[in-house]
């Protein structure tokens, strides 16, 4: 296998990546500031565009605000690592992918909900 092929094949995801057609505010509860806004979600991981870079290595709490209340609530916490920080598109602005440690079902049950609502219909 060409070495170009190799990095395609370990590129792939085992877990599909959605898409939402607006961006969901995501927050930094220690610092109650706004981290950025979600880009992408899987059950493994997210990817947040922000005006900042975000270190990379970095264990957060965060907050997601819903677009909807689920099971009456309007925002669901989590844990997550940053894996990664990028320059975006746009150079003012970064990516950073975090994955997920340990999501509780009332994420999982958010996930499935901005999934079926909220997101591109691949």
């Amino acid at each position: 296998m060409a070495a170009k092929e190799k990095a395609v094949e370990d590129n792939k995801r085992s877990v599909p990546r959605r898409h939402l057609i607006y961006y969901l505010r995501v927050f930094d509860v220690e610092t109650n500031s706004l981290l950025g806004n979600l880009v992408d979600i899987s059950t493994k991981g997210i990817m947040v565009v922000s005006d900042r870079h975000v270190e990379p290595g970095k264990l957060y709490k965060l907050k997601m605000v819903l677009p909807d209340t689920v099971d009456g609530r309007k925002e669901v916490e989590f844990d997550a690592e940053s894996r990664w920080c990028q320059h975006d598109a746009n150079d003012l602005f970064y990516d950073t992918g975090f994955e997920l440690m340990d999501p509780q079902p009332e994420f999982l049950d958010a996930v499935d909900r901005l999934v079926e609502d909220c997101l591109f219909k691949e």
